[in-house]
């Protein structure tokens, strides 16, 4: 794995150029994505919990209006979590375990 002072380090002309010669022609982007991350502009990282929670939606089959109906929270907090930028507690988790294993109790969920 790289790490951060070698990519301080790195030539972005030399590294998309070498990119580029490999490819076989012009990879749109990438002299920017290779500054980015040498000025440390990484993307967002997604976690399991963020993962788990899409996951079971997709296998639902439901959009996040209608999960978050069914799991009784409010639409913004479902969005939150699935984007990042807060963590679900513990027995959200859990929940979202069962429904992608099991997609049917979402709609025993949605009943009650």
């Amino acid at each position: 794995m790289t790490r951060l002072a070698d990519l301080e380090k790195m030539d972005v002309e030399a590294l998309a150029s070498a990119i580029e010669a490999d490819a076989g022609e012009a990879v749109p982007g990438i002299r920017e994505a290779l500054a980015q991350a040498k000025a440390g502009d990484f993307a967002r990282v997604t976690t399991p919990g963020q993962m788990l929670l899409r996951e079971a939606r997709r296998k639902a089959g439901m959009t996040q209006l209608a999960f978050a109906e069914a799991i009784a929270t409010p639409v913004a907090t479902l969005r939150d979590w699935e984007q990042g930028r807060f963590d679900p507690p513990g027995n959200v988790l859990c929940l979202m375990k069962l429904i992608a294993r099991h997609p049917y109790l979402i709609q025993e969920l949605a009943m009650a």
